[in-house]
């Protein structure tokens, strides 16, 4: 500043050096190249400190001074940093130091006494250095503290047994097996045991612990017997509610190695009556392997079936309603169990209702009831107990909310199967008086015609119609029946007082079965009649269709007059319907008639009544009121139509008149043709024609 003069000078210099090129340099350097540089440059070693020789004892006092203070400020900044303690302490002892070494352990002990790894490194140090007896003492103090970490015991008992105190050692496995460790530890004793011989000391821990190891033990050493009491006294003392896998399994392949396939195979059928399907798998596996290997066809068959039933049966207790599950579960039992096995299962079944009474949750349920009682009619051969299965089905179903006719009538067929006449009416007569419906009348009529009893079936039908008097088909078959015992006036009666009630589902069905009776009986007059009777009710085109049809149908000379007639008839009745269809319809009929059995005059006369079929728009109105806009459909014309109404013929003339005016024009100025067309048709022209429409 003081050579330039002032600050301003300054930095006019600066900005005149700043950098002008901006353009990138020819050699980039990424960030990934900078990284590796650093870490390659991390790698190069550093040269090794020079080694201090220590000569005499003040250089060597000043050298442990150092050190220590070093230690100590290090435990000061941070005590619950055991590594620090540890360094320290080994340290001091590898200078021999072995008091201070241990009066550090102590001070680090009384910092974080459930450290593991400072128990482990004060106990190694005294073994080293062969002082046994504070090695035991610290050894006692740390399963004291911390009686649950195994290693600690290991170690004490490895080191007891290492200078031969047997004694001790064994003291050690009897203080840990009081605290009941894992299945290792045991383990560990028993193989001390063995290793000194002692085998009743092994089998008396054995005993207390685990089962499948000690008949093992006893196997290995030849006392078969005993270890089928071992396998034995196991089953025993875990019970059926604590049962193992393993145990059986191990106890199977005893009994296998043994020769014993019988045992082999009650054992495997014992645990799997016992044990849950998800905890047998392996049980499973084993069984079939062993059947395979030793079993026949038979037995290898019930494997199958036992683990289907398994299956079947965790299905069911993880959802009891779920009936297809037990449908097939049945299904399966009754294949190949005793019949008080299946009746277990049935019974277990129906015992789970649904928790609602609608009948849509009963469908399923109530085929197991079904099922129930085919299987003791039909296998077991048990009509007493049938009987019983219906009754009680029929008690539990609440009648008054719904009822399965179904029920009722295989309850009545299979009293019938057992000759039991009366019992089969005393039911179906009871199921009629607490929950009448169709099928149940139906059901109890056809039972009654089979045995021929039309009496009775003359007083169902009366209570079926007193029950649905709407029902035509009922009606119908009632008059049937009559029919049938020919007693046609009867039939006739039945027929009057249907057609004579104020509402039926199926009218048209039923005056078609009366017609038809009528025809059959050749009672031509009657059936003029009814028709007449029933076109007053309905001016149908079908009914009309028919009539015609049934005066050609009709043996006389004058069939094809009265036919004509008919359609005469017909046609002016129609004129007034609001279906045009409906008289179209009519008039075709009407024409395939003249065509085959008409004269020229006829057929033309008819030709002139088809009506003409055009095309029309007509405006549509949305739900709101809203203009939704136009559509086309066809109607049609009718000649008759067209000559009493004389807007009609003046349209017609008018559109005469305008096709005239067309061809002149077209023949003065062909451009004007569209816009005549237009105006022919009365819609607006589109387009640049617009404009001089409008004009």
């Amino acid at each position: 500043i003081s050579r330039r003069g002032n600050s301003k000078h300054v930095l006019q210099d600066f900005l005149s050096f700043q950098v002008k090129n901006k353009a990138p340099a020819e050699v980039q350097i990424t960030a990934e190249q900078l990284l590796r540089e650093a870490k390659e440059r991390e790698l190069e070693l550093l040269p090794p400190p020079p080694k201090q020789k220590i000569t005499d004892e003040e250089e060597l006092n000043d050298y442990k001074l150092k050190k220590r203070k070093g230690f100590e400020d290090n435990i000061r900044k941070n005590r619950t940093v055991i590594s620090n303690w540890i360094k320290y302490a080994q340290w001091e002892e590898s200078l021999k130091e072995v008091q201070r070494a241990r009066s550090i352990y102590e001070r680090a002990l009384d910092v974080d006494h459930r450290n593991i790894t400072l128990w482990l490194k004060y106990a190694e140090m005294e073994m080293k250095n062969r002082q046994v007896n504070h090695a035991r003492n610290i050894w006692d103090r740390a399963i004291t503290i911390l009686p649950r970490v195994n290693q600690f015991w290991y170690k004490y008992s490895y080191m007891e047994e290492m200078l031969g105190n047997v004694a001790g050692c064994r003291q050690v496995f009897e203080r840990w097996m009081e605290w009941e460790p894992e299945e290792q530890a045991w383990h560990s004793y028993i193989n001390f045991e063995l290793r000194y011989k002692e085998v009743d000391k092994a089998r008396s821990i054995y005993e207390l612990k685990n089962w499948i190891k000690y008949a093992r033990f006893e196997e290995k050493h030849g006392y078969i017997a005993h270890g089928r009491k071992v396998f034995e006294r196991a089953v025993e003392f875990f019970g059926e509610d604590h049962v193992d896998e393993n145990l059986f399994v191990a106890f199977a392949r005893f009994e296998e190695t043994q020769k014993e396939f019988e045992r082999v195979r009650v054992i495997y059928k014992y645990a799997l009556d016992r044990i849950p399907k998800q905890q047998a798998q392996e049980l499973f596996k084993n069984y079939t392997v062993f059947e395979k290997k030793f079993g026949d066809r038979r037995g290898i068959e019930d494997v199958i079936v036992s683990k289907r039933r398994f299956q079947y049966e965790e299905e069911v207790k993880a959802n009891p309603h779920n009936y297809d599950a037990w449908f097939d579960y049945l299904r399966l039992v009754e294949s190949d169990a005793d019949p008080d096995t299946v009746r277990e299962v049935y019974e277990r079944a129906i015992a789970n209702m649904p928790p609602i009474q609608e009948k849509r949750h009963w469908r399923r349920y109530i085929y197991l009831w079904i099922n129930y009682a085919l299987y003791e009619e039909l296998e077991v051969k048990d009509p007493e107990r049938t009987r019983q299965v219906y009754q009680a089905c029929l008690d539990l179903i609440p009648h008054k909310k719904f009822t399965f006719a179904k029920m009722w009538l295989l309850y009545g067929q299979f009293e019938i199967r057992q000759k039991n006449l009366q019992a089969a009416r005393r039911g179906l007569g009871s199921a009629i008086g607490k929950c009448p419906k169709n099928k149940l009348f139906k059901g109890y009529i056809e039972l009654e015609l089979q045995l021929r009893e039309f009496d009775r079936c003359r007083k169902l039908y009366e209570k079926y119609l007193e029950f649905g008097p709407e029902n035509c088909t009922t009606w119908i078959k009632f008059a049937e029946l009559e029919t049938i015992l020919g007693d046609i006036d009867r039939a006739r009666a039945i027929f009057e007082l249907a057609i004579g009630q104020p509402r039926l589902d199926m009218p048209e069905v039923l005056w078609k079965s009366y017609i038809d009776f009528e025809i059959e009986q050749e009672e031509f007059g009657n059936t003029r009649e009814l028709y007449r009777r029933l076109l007053q009710r309905t001016q149908h085109v079908k009914v009309w269709i028919s009539y015609a049809k049934f005066e050609l149908s009709v043996d006389s000379a004058e069939r094809l007059q009265k036919c004509r007639q008919i359609y005469e008839e017909a046609n002016k009745s129609l004129r007034s319907c609001e279906e045009k269809e409906e008289r179209l319809m009519m008039l075709e009929s009407w024409r395939d008639f003249e065509k085959e059995f008409g004269s020229d005059g006829s057929r033309e006369r008819v030709r002139k009544l088809l009506p003409e079929k055009v095309k029309k728009r007509r405006k549509l109105t949305a739900e709101d009121g809203s203009d939704a806009g136009w559509e086309e459909y066809f109607d049609y014309i009718f000649p008759e139509d067209a000559a009493n109404q004389p807007n009609l013929k003046l349209l017609a003339m008018a559109k005469m008149w305008k096709r005239q005016q067309v061809q002149e024009e077209h023949e003065n100025d062909p451009e004007k043709i569209p816009l005549l067309l237009s105006c022919c048709s009365g819609r607006p022209p589109t387009g640049h024609l617009q404009n001089g429409f409008l004009k």
